[in-house]
């Protein structure tokens, strides 16, 4: 069972490797990459730290804005695949020149990585889709790069609103070519979710 064995793999070995503030500081390209994007303050560290099974494996902040390198973690031994933790995007206060440099980071990691297998979107379930994650779906569709629709904080609303932004996500790909079609619902602090997306990024990596 995938669920399974994604859960065993992410029991074992998983550690930070380095940070890159350009592509020119990445890794060799030689194993698979799923990244993780999303606005600032989605709760990108405290998925990924869950996804692990880590307390502190990625640095949460209650900053937005904090992550402004693509930090990058391998996972298994010998390394079967990367997890990279992208800068978030989409924080108003932060001064234009780090929204500048944090923008051509993003979009040529997305667009020009070639072992870059998905992208993990995530979106805050009590919000849905805002115009700059539109943004990012664009360039994602432009550039051919798959993407999963990640719902964080999914424990923050009722049930019931929970599957009405499901629905509601499904409907704004509709139209989306790169769009996996299968949203997955999370939160970090239930664990709810957390095994159905370390099936998700198992999956992807081994595409």
């Amino acid at each position: 069972m995938l669920e399974e064995t994604a859960r065993r793999l992410f029991s074992g070995r998983v550690d930070f490797l380095l940070s890159a503030p350009t592509l020119v500081h990445l890794p060799a390209p030689d194993v698979p990459e799923i990244a993780f994007a999303g606005r600032s303050n989605v709760g990108k560290s405290t998925l990924i730290n869950a996804l692990t099974g880590r307390k502190a494996l990625a640095r949460a902040s209650n900053t937005p804005g904090r992550t402004q390198e693509l930090n990058i973690f391998e996972v298994g031994s010998p390394t079967l695949f990367r997890i990279v933790d992208m800068p978030g995007y989409g924080y108003a206060e932060a001064p234009k020149t780090v929204v500048k440099k944090w923008r051509f980071l993003i979009n040529d990691y997305l667009r020009g990585r070639a072992v870059l297998k998905r992208a993990m979107l995530l979106i805050d379930a009590r919000h849905g889709p805002k115009p700059v994650d539109a943004e990012i779906m664009d360039m994602l569709d432009t550039a051919a790069v798959s993407y999963h629709l990640v719902l964080t904080k999914g424990d923050k609303i009722k049930p019931s609103a929970l599957a009405d932004m499901v629905g509601h996500c499904t409907e704004f790909l509709r139209r989306r070519p790169a769009a996996h079609p299968v949203i997955l619902p999370t939160a970090a602090e239930t664990g709810e979710g957390i095994a159905a997306l370390r099936a998700a990024v198992l999956n992807a990596a081994q595409e």
